[in-house]
């Protein structure tokens, strides 16, 4: 049987932790959507690469990295026989704290 002085306790137990819950979670979800649009990022810029490689004309590429992830930007350079495509985007993970991605990848030119 509850003692008297014990009467709420739980539902203010339950208020203090409530918001280090929500924050937990915000948190793992918005590391998860990062890591998913890190590889979104990784895969444009390494189809980027290959589009150039093979010909297509710059703006193509940037196309693909940009319609990949919002808002990313590509930057091409010609090294010799490589041609590689450096992507970045602004994120924020949930919602508070800002953060850069980046990704590159490079192609051998005239490659198939």
């Amino acid at each position: 049987m509850p003692r008297a002085d014990d009467v709420g306790a739980v539902a203010a137990e339950f208020a203090v932790a409530l918001p280090a819950i929500v924050l937990t979670l915000a948190l793992g979800l918005g590391a998860v959507t990062t890591a998913g649009l890190q590889v979104r990022l990784q895969d444009a810029t390494a189809d980027a690469a290959r589009l150039v490689a093979r010909g297509e004309p710059d703006g193509r590429a940037s196309a693909v990295v940009a319609d990949a992830v919002r808002d990313a930007r590509a930057d091409i350079e010609r090294r010799g026989e490589l041609v590689c495509v450096t992507a970045s985007a602004m994120v924020r993970v949930a919602a508070l704290l800002p953060l850069t991605l980046r990704a590159t990848s490079c192609a051998l030119a005239g490659g198939l």
